[in-house]
C-alpha cells in the first residue's frame, strides 16, 4: 500500500520558452528512482507529451518518442529502466485500461507516464508525482505535487531551475 499524504509538498515553475521545459525533464530523469508513477495533467498542448519526450530522451532512448494518444501506449525498455508513456485522452472509460493488462508490465525498473490519468481513475496506479501544466502566455507552467514517500524523499534539487 502506498501512503499519499494528506496536504502534499510541491511547487510552481515557470518555462518561458520549450527549451527550458526541456532542461527540467533533462534535470528531473537525472534524479529519479525506480519504480515510479508521474500523472501527467493539463489542456491539450500545454507540455505534457513535450516533457515526456525529453524526459524519454533524457533517460537514454535515442530514437523517436511517438505520442500514445492513438496507440494508447508507448513501451521504451532501456538499459536501466523502462518507461511506459500512456495518453487516455481517447479513453471513453477507464474500464477499457483492464483490458491492457497495465499491471503485467509494472515492475521495480518502471517509470510510468499517464497523460489525462483522470480518464483512468480507478484503473491506474497511484502516482508518485502529480504534474499539472498550464499555458503562460508563450510559456508554460508546472504546478507540481509529490504525493507519496518516495516522492516526497527526492531531492528537490530537481525542481530548481
Amino acid at each position: 500500500m502506498i501512503a499519499v499524504a494528506e496536504n502534499p509538498p510541491g511547487g510552481h515553475l515557470v518555462f518561458p520558452r520549450e527549451q527550458h521545459l526541456n532542461a527540467f525533464a533533462k534535470k528531473f530523469a537525472s534524479f529519479i528512482r525506480v519504480p515510479l508513477v508521474i500523472h501527467l495533467e493539463g489542456d491539450l498542448g500545454a507540455g505534457k507529451t513535450t516533457f515526456a519526450r525529453a524526459f524519454i530522451r533524457a533517460l537514454g532512448h535515442e530514437g523517436r518518442v511517438k505520442s500514445p494518444t492513438y496507440g494508447l501506449l508507448e513501451h521504451y525498455k532501456l538499459d536501466s529502466v523502462q518507461v511506459l508513456h500512456m495518453d487516455l485522452y481517447r479513453i471513453g472509460d477507464p474500464e477499457e485500461l483492464a483490458f491492457l493488462g497495465i499491471e503485467d508490465l509494472l515492475d521495480e525498473r518502471t517509470v510510468l507516464l499517464v497523460e489525462w490519468p483522470e480518464r483512468g481513475t480507478g484503473f491506474l496506479p497511484a502516482a508518485d508525482f502529480v504534474f499539472s501544466f498550464a499555458y503562460a502566455g508563450e510559456g508554460r507552467d508546472l504546478y507540481w505535487s509529490a504525493l507519496t514517500e518516495r516522492a516526497q524523499s527526492f531531492d528537490d534539487t530537481a525542481f530548481i531551475s
